[in-house]
């Protein structure tokens, strides 16, 4: 019982994070499921059915909050859904050990963009608006998807940070076209693991317990993104990329660091991030009374117009 309460706990969290982040469901999950001794394959399986109720309820949850761009979801969703049905076809046989690394560089290398870019900049308005085209959404996808299944998770860190560094789409919108898209790799990853596992070493109980987590926390992640600046939350996501990557590569046969070395470097990564935020906030609330007194100028110079005698001289 005691382990039950604790996934439910655990599938409210992740889903809080991911639907108002865009990422991390999966990798949350799975990590507590290998930390019990569930293999693989499995715990894959396990996240990824209960995802298939976790997105539906998300993707209903941001739409509702208009935070999806059905474009993308079409775009990035079905070549996700390919991704994910063949990483979880060969999971069983495939080591990822090698490729996390190389991953986890990339995205690195994104999500130190995505912070440096939202706190110094704010929200990228250059290519606000311009649309993201099939030929760099569709690979996206495949990787995306491929590395979700096989990985347990993925999804959201891959696709969230490479869209947020377009700077075409605002961040709530990236992160609620992801979670929506999430569905279809959902749908697709767990009919690859019942066709090349079976259902024999899936407890479904544990999947029922992160599903239900995953509901209840569902519409309040999608509130929560709606209603935070998006300066903030580019910092807040830009931080969660650059800490998950950065674990990776330290316990990875690349580095093996000490414990002591990622200590240091895990508190090093916080202060700077809580850094990055905390600007983001103060820069956030300058441009709010910056607008503020330009709209109350621009309406005593309206106002003093419409006041000018009807004589008076052009």
């Amino acid at each position: 019982m005691r382990s039950l309460i604790l996934l439910g706990l655990v599938g409210f969290a992740a889903q809080l994070v991911d639907g108002s982040l865009g990422m991390a469901y999966g990798v949350t999950s799975t990590t507590l499921l290998l930390a019990i001794g569930t293999n693989p394959a499995a715990a894959s399986a396990t996240v990824h059915l209960a995802e298939i109720g976790t997105t539906l309820a998300s993707g209903i949850s941001h739409w509702r909050f208009n935070n999806i761009d059905w474009k993308v979801v079409a775009k990035i969703g079905v070549p996700g859904a390919v991704g994910a049905f063949a990483g979880a076809t060969v999971l069983s046989g495939l080591s990822t050990e090698t490729a996390a690394p190389v991953m986890s560089l990339i995205l690195l290398t994104l999500g130190v963009y995505v912070l440096a870019r939202f706190t110094v900049f704010g929200l990228p308005k250059g290519n606000l608006g311009k649309p993201l085209r099939k030929r760099f959404l569709a690979p996206l996808g495949l990787v995306g998807g491929f590395v979700d299944a096989t990985g347990g998770g993925g999804w959201g860190p891959v696709g969230t940070p490479a869209i947020l560094a377009s700077g075409r789409l605002e961040p709530r919108k990236v992160i609620g076209s992801i979670d929506a898209s999430e569905f279809l790799v959902a749908v697709a990853a767990s009919v690859g693991f019942f066709v090349g596992i079976g259902s024999e070493n899936i407890d479904f109980a544990w999947v029922a317990v992160l599903l239900l987590g995953g509901v209840v926390a569902a519409p309040l992640a999608a509130w929560l993104v709606r209603h935070v600046p998006p300066r903030v939350l580019g910092s807040a996501v830009g931080g969660v990329i650059v800490l998950t990557n950065v674990r990776t590569l330290l316990r990875s046969d690349w580095i093996d660091a000490s414990g002591g070395v990622q200590t240091i470097a895990y508190i090093t990564i916080a202060v700077i991030w809580a850094a990055a935020v905390a600007y983001s906030v103060r820069e956030y609330r300058r441009d709010r009374e910056h607008e503020t007194v330009e709209a109350v100028e621009a309406e005593l110079r309206r106002r003093s117009g419409e006041e000018e005698p009807a004589g008076a001289p052009n």
